[in-house]
């Protein structure tokens, strides 16, 4: 009757595994989006993995003091996503105090004293090395880090950047470092899977990342970034900011929140600040958008406000409406989608001089 009995339990065991695809609940993982000034450095925490990327500024002595606050006592892995000075920048001292077992970096030679003594404190550490590239899959207990960038070495350094996907239960991360559009475009044009519930934002916010097709890929529920309050850069720019509000995805500072945290258990997550304090969301705050008397922006206007662009009535501004619900529109050019709307009445609106559209142009 005893071997009976565990075997029906077991059956149940499965098909409740089956029906819920899980058994077990899996352990917490935190992310740490760590305050390092102008500079970038985020640590992963899991149950039996620390991962590091990134190690900060060379001007600043606080990458270790974060990892010592957070009881770090080795690191699994280290990726330096790229060898800039606001990356790579402490990472002497982080192979210096801790026992690495693995160190990433893309394989571009960045020809400066920094770059090189990092070397040669690798050279000095037992830690491996490796230099990633596409499509390579890694586990770390039940995480997944998957390999997006880079898929050969450019001339470009920001090219060459070290972006990784990570994966836990239900739940991904997706790490850019300083990776820029034309990095953004050449991953989009090899179709891989972007979509990500958190996404470390592109070069610290900046114009240069962050492109509008990029975020409908990854489709983010929360984008953080990293940046010292103030920055001579102007960190994060108005143009990522729009973006994101077009998109309606909340971005979140470490200029203005300090460390940021996110916890999960692979099926749920939360984002909140290290000092416990609310966190501040960066976003279009009102009256950002000119008067509605001076001007009617495409993405965000209400049914009223876009019947007053000529040539656009209550069935116009509906298809409006739902064609920017699934695509944004990144110029008054694109009002051809809207049926009705030829060369020669697109051309009278512009001439009206109302209709506008903020914030989603990027430079070439």
């Amino acid at each position: 009757m005893g071997k009976k009995w565990l075997s029906m339990c077991l059956v149940v065991l499965l098909l409740v595994s089956g029906a819920t695809g899980t058994v077990f609940a899996r352990d917490d993982l935190y992310v740490y989006y760590l305050d390092v000034g102008q500079a970038e450095a985020t640590l992963l925490k899991g149950p039996g993995f620390t991962i590091l990327i990134d190690a900060g500024d060379s001007g600043r002595n606080d990458v270790v003091e974060h990892l010592e606050k957070w009881h770090v006592e080795t690191i699994d892995l280290f990726i330096v996503t790229h060898p800039h000075a606001d990356h790579i920048g402490r990472g002497r001292s982080v192979l210096e105090a801790y026992e690495v077992a693995e160190v990433w970096l893309s394989g571009y030679e960045h020809a400066t004293w920094l770059f090189e003594d990092f070397l040669d404190a690798l050279l000095e550490s037992e830690a491996r090395y490796h230099e990633p590239r596409r499509g390579e899959h890694f586990n770390f207990g039940e995480l997944n880090l998957e390999v997006l960038n880079p898929s050969t070495i450019t001339t470009n350094l920001h090219g060459s950047n070290v972006v990784v996907r990570a994966t836990y239960g239900d739940v991904t991360f997706l790490f850019t470092g300083d990776a820029e559009r034309r990095t953004e475009r050449d991953m989009l044009a090899d179709n891989l899977v972007f979509e990500a519930e958190i996404l470390s934002l592109g070069h610290h916010g900046s114009r240069t990342s962050s492109s509008m097709d990029f975020l409908l890929a990854v489709r983010p529920e929360v984008a953080i970034f990293s940046a010292g309050q103030p920055n001579s850069f102007g960190h994060p720019h108005e143009e990522v900011i729009n973006r994101l509000a077009i998109v309606e995805v909340p971005m979140y500072g470490t200029d203005r929140n300090g460390t940021i945290i996110v916890w999960t258990d692979g099926t749920d997550y939360s984002v909140y600040s290290e000092s416990g304090a609310e966190l501040v969301e960066v976003g279009v705050q009102n009256g950002e958008y000119p008067d509605p008397e001076q001007g009617v922006e495409l993405n965000s206007a209400g049914l009223e406000d876009l019947q007053r662009i000529l040539h656009i009535g209550p069935a116009r501004a509906a298809s409006i409406m739902e064609l920017r619900e699934t695509l944004p529109l990144r110029s008054v050019d694109d009002l051809k989608w809207v049926p009705g709307l030829d060369t020669q009445r697109i051309e009278e609106i512009k001439q009206q001089g109302l209709a506008y559209v903020k914030g989603v142009m990027e430079d070439q």
